[in-house]
């Protein structure tokens, strides 16, 4: 029998949330059903906004960054009223199984809109894909996103550490990532920068500010030819940037007095460039590999999971399986897997723990 898949993006976009539209609406297709796309998110939901999507309509999205789908963040979805009002838009326009591609309050969305004590025997089925750029989901390896985020800032590290080295400079180069240091941690490893500051090593201001200074007199002193360095420093790190900079100029005038009075430090805050591009080759891969498990989970019946990419090996007991459709790809269960980002986020899983201690332990490594 013939079934409609409504597919909804939300809140922050991420490069590979086209190839998922994608890949979703012509799988889809291509085994008969009908195919919608929501605009706007969970705030054109609410106003209604849906219409066909076609397989002509995502034949060239698949290279593109951004989302067809356009985002929103909806505060009305956040009240029962609003989402009893979205249940019914989808009722109304036949939708038998709903896919929502985006981050942590996307999906904390799609859970609320998919528990049964509000929603009650109502018969849509409901499957999330992961997007985001900060890699902040619990029980994935990766999200949609994060591969080009991670190309993009490496890119700016190489263009600023050529300027660095010219003049001898320190750069602070501030990322994105919200609350998760990932992004930091990779990119520094990957753009050969000469320290990280991330917010699960829970530093205080003073710590942050004596572990700079240490590396650039650090990295002055065993290479006096080359007094580049690069600090890489995620948003989550509670300390602003440019309250950092001034902070290590004080501390660095106090160490050296004017023995030193050429060290040159400045800030560089990427924002939203690290957000946006075109998507990396696996970034379309992943996308596309989400999008085709989503629809034919759907299909299969099944409800309240997230698409996932190879979870950590200690995936909790109960919290998903692996899928049929692709051996990367497993199904976790929703609201499990809420749980566990909580856990992420506040830095009591073993992942979090894990990366704190890592980094501890790289530390000296970096100076060399």
């Amino acid at each position: 029998m013939s079934k409609t898949i409504a597919i909804l993006t939300s809140g922050g976009d991420s490069p590979g949330m086209n190839a998922a539209i994608r890949a979703a609406t012509i799988v889809a297709i291509a085994k008969g059903h009908r195919v919608l796309g929501v605009r706007h998110g969970y705030r054109g939901l609410l106003d209604g906004k849906i219409a066909p999507l076609d397989a002509e309509g995502v034949n060239g999205i698949l290279r593109e960054g951004g989302t067809i789908l356009h985002s929103a963040r909806s505060r009305r979805f956040h009240e029962r009223a609003s989402r009893d009002q979205a249940r019914e838009v989808l009722t109304q326009h036949g939708v038998d199984g709903l896919i929502v591609i985006g981050g942590n309050g996307s999906l904390t969305g799609l859970t609320l809109l998919s528990n049964q004590d509000e929603a009650g025997d109502w018969p849509v089925r409901c499957i999330g894909i992961p997007a985001s750029i900060d890699n902040d989901i619990a029980l994935t390896g990766l999200a949609i996103g994060v591969d080009t985020a991670m190309n993009t800032i490496v890119e700016a590290c190489d263009r600023i550490g050529d300027t660095a080295s010219a003049h001898g400079r320190t750069f602070i180069i501030e990322v994105m990532g919200r609350e998760s240091g990932y992004l930091a941690m990779t990119s520094a490893i990957a753009s050969g920068a000469n320290m990280v500051l991330f917010p699960e090593a829970t530093r205080t201001e003073e710590e942050l500010v004596n572990s700079v200074v240490k590396t650039i007199l650090t990295m002055r002193e065993r290479h006096p030819e080359n007094h580049r360095v690069l600090a890489i420093k995620a948003e989550g790190v509670p300390t602003p940037t440019d309250r950092l900079k001034e902070l290590v100029d004080a501390k660095l005038g106090q160490a050296t007095g004017e023995e030193h009075e050429d060290i040159e430090t400045r800030v560089t805050v990427l924002g939203h460039v690290v957000r946006g591009g075109r998507p990396s080759a696996f970034d379309r891969l992943l996308g596309s590999r989400f999008g085709n498990v989503a629809v034919r989970a759907l299909l299969d019946g099944e409800h309240r999971k997230m698409v996932a990419w190879l979870p950590p090996m200690d995936l909790p007991e109960g919290a998903g399986t692996r899928s049929v459709a692709d051996p990367y790809c497993y199904l976790i269960d929703l609201p499990m897997m809420l749980a566990a980002t909580k856990r992420l986020l506040e830095g009591q899983s073993p992942l979090a723990r894990w990366r704190t201690t890592a980094f501890d332990d790289l530390e000296d490594v970096f100076l060399l």
